[in-house]
């Protein structure tokens, strides 16, 4: 009866261990890669004034902001691409004059879903009276699908990566374990021209916007057979 259960213990133990035992698997990363043209920009602009009167250098922005506001919706853009970034007021003290005074600033980004309105918009913005361009990013209306594509391509990578690793071994792979994923966006660094250069004929070009990459990269284990 003990040689029994002894037996049946081992027999249960192997059985336990065998099912806890990692499967042989083959670990690789893959990378996919899409390019393409943006066709969006969003713009960040800033208003900023400092004087010695806290309310007047708010009121300064505030004027000027309430301009910004009625000019982009004078253009058409949607209130969903209108964003209020922050609002500072903040009090300085000057060492020199042992004065102290205010700075106001406040940031607001404007999406343009036409890069053909860019123009319009860049010169309606500085006649209102901002007086900071913080900068601008480019974006692409295609971005679900086109991370879609890049996520397929990095599969297909990894799967190929495995595939001739395993083959090397006169092995192959089964299903996929596990699987954890990076992505990335590289924007182009955008080319315009300065405020100084705002007189310019309206129809020059002020940026190029180039090509943006869209980049996926996974790790993924798959089973060895």
């Amino acid at each position: 009866m003990k040689l029994f259960i002894t037996l049946a213990l081992a027999l249960i133990t192997n059985f336990m261990t065998a099912q806890h035992m990692p499967k042989p698997s083959v670990d690789v990363s893959g990378e996919g890669i899409v390019n393409v043209t943006p066709d969006q920009v969003t713009v960040s602009v800033r208003v900023e004034h400092t004087g010695n009167d806290a309310k007047e250098v708010k009121l300064k922005n505030d004027r000027i902001i309430n301009d910004v506001l009625k000019f982009v919706k004078r253009m058409g853009i949607e209130e969903k691409h209108v964003r209020t970034e922050y609002i500072r007021l903040s009090k300085n003290y000057e060492y020199n004059t042992k004065k102290y005074n205010y700075a106001a600033n406040q940031s607001v980004s404007i999406k343009v879903v036409d890069l053909s309105n860019y123009e319009e918009l860049m010169n309606g913005l500085l006649e209102t009276g901002i007086n900071r361009i913080d900068g601008i990013s480019f974006s692409s209306s295609r971005q679900e699908e086109l991370e879609s594509e890049a996520r397929k391509k990095a599969m297909a990578n990894a799967k190929l990566k495995a595939t001739e690793y395993a083959s090397v071994l006169d092995q192959s792979i089964g299903k996929a374990l596990q699987i954890s994923e990076f992505q990335k966006v590289n924007t182009p660094s955008p080319v315009f021209r300065s405020m100084a250069m705002a007189d310019a004929s309206e129809s020059s070009q002020t940026i190029a916007p180039g090509e943006m990459q869209i980049t996926v990269k996974v790790n993924v284990s798959f089973e060895l057979n």
